[in-house]
């Protein structure tokens, strides 16, 4: 499917005009764990972002940070589907978490929303801050776990910040292959049909979509991943983009640099926020709680 980008650009900006984020299911929205919120705004080079931060029971004092990046196809505007996770995470590995409304595209194209995941973790170890920013975890879901490992990249390629562990939820990791040729018997419709709208909206130039901040899981990325951030992947069964995530985990593999993959069955993309049941998605929350809380506890 290829689309002219001037419409592609025109049904983003539909989309992110359309109403909000799905409404989680009670049992899954975690309301019974509070939430102590407050609005904040972080400097990029790309501009200054809007984030919402956690604050874990005790306070941020000497505890680490999560910064976590939503999804939406890089197209999509939500930061806020992801509060039952940040709640958790918050509550049971004790630290702060930062939900952060980065820019999509197609107000900011790649590389911009990688540059401005990898600026915000630098931002977030700064030693002003009022948590331990040499405990330092970042993760997403969808495009945001893809900005979450591009970030991780950035920072082994720049040496810094140090990233205790990265969390890739489902994520797109290779974008050289069109969205539309990833369907296959069992697999969800769903990025097939709009896959290759975020694609094109994100990173209009197929030939950059083979670089190694944008598809890490593609042909064109040979280079070793020895040191990068150690890295919790989740996948499920039914999502196209399965396939491509655990490529990754097997260079992760190789690096020395994968904790754990969580490859759930009979599960689709963003499971955890369209209907899958807490006794699905409460162990992967836990999963991740149990990561980030090892990671700072063996620093």
């Amino acid at each position: 499917m290829t689309l002219p980008l001037w419409l592609a650009d025109t049904i983003a900006k539909l989309v992110q005009k359309a109403p909000g984020s799905p409404r989680l299911a009670p049992e899954v929205a975690f309301a019974e764990i509070p939430a102590l919120t407050e609005h904040v705004t972080i400097p990029t080079r790309h501009g200054v972002i809007a984030a919402v931060l956690y604050s874990p029971a005790g306070g941020a004092a000497g505890r680490g940070v999560y910064v976590n990046l939503h999804g939406g196809g890089f197209v999509i505007r939500h930061p806020e589907q992801d509060d039952a996770l940040c709640r958790y995470i918050a509550a049971n590995a004790g630290v702060t978490v930062l939900n952060v409304d980065y820019t999509p595209a197609p107000q900011s194209r790649f590389p911009g929303p990688v540059e401005q995941a990898y600026d915000l973790a630098t931002w977030a170890a700064a030693a002003e801050r009022p948590w331990d920013g040499s405990k330092l975890a970042i993760g997403g879901q969808s495009a945001g776990g893809a900005l979450a490992a591009g970030a991780a990249r950035l920072a082994l390629e720049h040496g810094s910040p140090r990233i205790a562990v990265q969390v890739l939820m489902y994520p797109p990791l290779d974008l050289t292959v069109s969205a539309a040729s990833k369907k296959a018997a069992g697999k969800e419709t769903f990025l097939v049909r709009m896959g290759p709208i975020f694609d094109t909206v994100y990173c209009p130039d197929r030939a950059r979509r083979g670089d190694r901040l944008i598809s890490p899981a593609g042909p064109n990325d040979p280079t070793s991943l020895a040191g990068i951030a150690p890295a919790l992947v989740v996948t499920g069964e039914k999502d196209i983009l399965r396939d491509e995530a655990v490529r990754y985990a097997a260079r992760l593999q190789d690096a020395g640099s994968l904790l754990a993959h969580l490859d759930l069955p009979d599960v689709g993309h963003g499971f955890n926020i369209l209907g899958a049941p807490r006794e699905v998605v409460l162990p992967v929350y836990a999963a991740i709680a149990q990561a980030i809380t090892t990671a700072f506890g063996s620093e």
